[in-house]
């Protein structure tokens, strides 16, 4: 059985258990949820009633129980970014969490863990890749030893989180009102729809040939590679008034946001990630995901249709 995580929690894993049933990819009776959130929660219902298996799972302090029975598990990271800021170090950032759970998994005799990395540099200094690439060397370690086999898909950029690029840009009527956004860097980012990147990556989980057993790989679209100062003119357009951006230096960048009310220890642990863009970390040359999708005669949504659905909710 296939164990996943965050799927009601995270909208990329939730994309992925809707497309694994929507395609019928793997049975429903080969699937068991792990679950922080109550087990009488009414968005568990329907996957309950589908003939999903639903099992308790505290990320904090996982229960190998809770596994039993799966012989892979699909761990998405814990959302808690916090545990990531200050600089902290190897073992107390949010990789404390997933090494407990892969832990856990290694004790209930689970053979594969598939981890949900992101399409940053293998060697990138970013403070959002920091737990991932942490991650990525815990389970490189078993899988060396003869643990457990181990598949990182590292996921290109979701197209809906370009406000968190554009630095806190609000959607939705009314509720931005910058012309002018700060950012401390750019470059071209393969943007990566939600709802693709579910498909590729249920495909991936129902290929039973062993080609992505200790591979890691990007699931990234090649059809959209824009720069943030391209998103922004795609906003301006949508919302019939001119955005623009205003590279500064990272320092400058970080006394910015922290002038205007934000979290000083949030904003110097996000700035790294422009410094990434200028690398051009988030430029992925992997067809792989646009050769998936169009096994299924899919092709991935656009940035711009997905700016144009926000701005317009």
């Amino acid at each position: 059985m296939l164990a996943l995580t965050s799927t009601t929690g995270k909208p990329g894993a939730t994309a992925l258990l809707n497309a694994i049933l929507e395609h019928n990819l793997i049975p429903a009776s080969q699937l068991v949820i792990l679950t922080s959130s109550p087990l009488t929660s009414s968005k568990l219902a329907t996957y309950k009633s589908l003939g999903i298996r639903i099992r308790t799972f505290d990320f904090n302090h996982p229960d190998p129980a809770a596994l039993a029975g799966c012989t892979r598990l699909f761990h998405v990271s814990t959302p808690q970014i916090s545990l990531d800021f200050d600089n902290a170090p190897s073992g107390q950032g949010r990789e404390k969490h997933h090494i407990v759970a892969i832990n856990a998994a290694k004790e209930a005799g689970v053979k594969q863990v598939i981890y949900p990395s992101l399409a940053f540099g293998g060697d990138s200094g970013t403070g959002v890749m920091g737990a991932h690439l942490r991650t990525e060397a815990y389970l490189k370690g078993l899988e060396e030893k003869g643990v457990m086999k181990v598949t990182v898909i590292r996921e290109g950029l979701y197209n809906s989180s370009w406000p968190l690029y554009l630095r806190y840009f609000g959607v939705g009527n009314g509720k931005e009102e910058r012309d002018e956004i700060v950012i401390a860097g750019d470059g071209k980012i393969s943007w990566t729809s939600i709802e693709g990147l579910g498909l590729g990556t249920a495909l991936v989980l129902a290929d039973e040939s062993g080609r992505w057993v200790g591979k890691t790989f990007h699931l990234a679209s090649a059809r959209n590679r824009k720069t943030l100062a391209e998103i922004a003119a795609f906003v301006g357009e949508a919302r019939e008034r001119e955005v623009a951006v205003k590279k500064v230096r990272r320092e400058e960048y970080v006394e910015y946001y922290v002038g205007k009310g934000r979290d000083r220890s949030a904003v110097e642990w996000w700035s790294s990630t422009y410094e990434a863009l200028e690398r051009g970390e988030c430029l992925i040359e992997d067809p792989t995901l646009d050769e998936l999708l169009g096994s299924r005669g899919v092709e991935a949504k656009s940035v711009e249709e997905t700016v144009n659905e926000m701005l317009s909710a």
